[in-house]
C-alpha cells in the first residue's frame, strides 16, 4: 500500500525557506505523509541533521520510510498526532528543537483512495465507507459519529466546522433517516444532502462543506492543532523556526490568533494599566500576511490553491 501513497508537497521551497535549514539541525515534520518536505528538510540539514517524523496514518509512515531510507539513522519515525510532539520529542531523548513543520489538511492519497472516506467520489461513492479517521484503528468513524450525535451535536458540527448554511435542516434530516436505515456509505449521505435541500443554486456542492465538518469532527482537528502549536512552541529553542501550512480559514484563524497571542505575551486585559501577568512573548512572527502557492504552482497542483503558509521565529520569554 505505501508504494501508492503519494502527495505532491505544497509550498516545499517556501517552508524550507522559512525554516532556515542548516546543516544539523533537528526538525521535527509533525504530518510527514509521505515524506515529500521531509527530504528536503534532510537533504538541507545534511550530512548530520535529524528528522522526527509523525504521521496518525500507518500507510503515510510506511510510504515515508521507504522514501527516507536513503538518510538511515537520521530519521526518526512515530505514529502519533502533533498534539504530543512534546512526548515524541521526549521519548526519543533530544532536547530543544531547531525547527517544526506543520503541513495540515489531508494528503492527495487520502483523499483518493476510497476505502478511507474522506470525500465523495462519484463513481466509486455507493461502495465508499463513511470512515475519515487518519488512524483507521483508532476511535468512532464517521458513520459511529452520525449514528449516535444528537441532531444539536450535529447541527454544531455543521455550523462550526463547515460554516454550512441550512446546518438545522440537514442535522433533522440525518437523525430521521438513521431511524430507519443507518448511513454507512458517501452514498447514503449524499442522498440525504440532496433530499433535505441543501446548497441548492449554489456554484459549490453544499457535500464538500459536510465532509469537511465531519473530518474535522471525527479527528477532533482543531482542538488537536491548538494543542499542537501550544507543544511546537514549547519545544523549540530560541531562534527556532515554527512553520505551519493550513488549507481553510478554521485553521488559519487558529493558527494567526496563536501565533499573534505567542507575540504579544501579556494575557492581561487591554485595559489594565500594568501587566500583572508577567507572560513575555515567546514568538517573533516572520510574516504577518500568510503566504501562498504562486501560480505556477496552482497550475501543478490544483490542490495547493487554498494553502496558507504562516512562520514565527522562537524568542527567549525574557527577551
Amino acid at each position: 500500500m505505501s508504494s501508492h501513497f503519494h502527495h505532491v508537497p505544497v509550498l516545499l521551497a517556501e517552508s524550507a525557506d522559512h525554516l532556515h535549514l542548516k546543516p544539523g539541525a533537528v526538525v521535527l515534520d509533525g504530518t510527514v505523509g509521505g515524506g515529500g518536505h521531509a527530504e528536503t528538510i534532510l537533504d538541507r540539514t545534511s550530512p548530520d541533521g535529524l528528522l522526527v517524523g509523525l504521521d496518525l496514518d500507518s500507510e503515510a509512515l510506511a510510504a515515508s520510510a521507504a522514501r527516507l531510507a536513503r538518510f538511515g539513522e537520521r530519521v526518526h519515525l512515530v505514529q502519533a498526532s502533533f498534539r504530543h510532539l512534546d512526548t515524541a520529542v521526549r521519548e526519543l531523548g533530544l532536547g530543544q528543537l531547531d525547527g517544526v513543520l506543520l503541513d495540515l489538511g489531508v494528503s492527495s492519497y487520502q483523499l483518493d483512495a476510497p476505502g478511507r472516506g474522506f470525500r465523495f467520489a462519484e463513481a466509486q461513492h455507493v461502495e465508499t465507507p463513511l470512515d475519515m479517521r487518519m488512524d483507521p484503528s483508532q476511535g468512532p468513524s464517521a458513520a459511529d459519529l452520525l449514528s449516535r450525535a444528537s441532531a444539536d451535536e450535529l447541527q454544531g458540527w455543521f455550523q462550526r466546522y463547515g460554516e454550512l448554511p441550512g446546518s438545522k435542516r440537514l442535522a433533522q434530516a440525518i437523525t430521521r433517516c438513521r431511524a430507519e436505515s443507518p448511513l454507512r456509505t458517501t452514498a447514503d449521505l449524499l442522498r440525504v444532502i440532496e433530499e433535505a435541500g441543501i446548497g441548492r443554486g449554489r456554484r459549490h456542492n453544499p457535500a464538500t462543506l459536510v465532509f469537511q465538518a465531519l473530518r474535522i469532527a471525527v479527528n477532533d482537528e482543531l482542538a488537536a492543532l491548538q494543542e499542537g502549536l501550544e507543544m511546537a512552541i514549547s519545544v523549540l529553542k530560541p531562534g527556532g523556526r515554527l512553520v505551519v501550512i493550513s488549507y481553510h480559514s478554521l485553521e488559519d484563524r487558529i493558527v494567526k490568533q496563536s501565533f499573534r497571542s505567542a507575540a504579544r505575551g501579556c494575557i492581561c486585559p487591554p485595559r489594565q494599566p500594568v501587566c500583572t501577568c508577567g507572560r513575555g512573548p515567546s514568538l517573533e512572527l516572520d510574516n504577518r500576511r500568510p503566504v501562498g502557492p504562486t501560480a505556477e504552482e496552482e497550475g501543478q497542483n490544483p490542490r495547493s490553491r487554498s494553502a496558507r503558509l504562516r512562520a514565527a521565529k522562537r524568542i527567549s520569554e525574557a527577551a
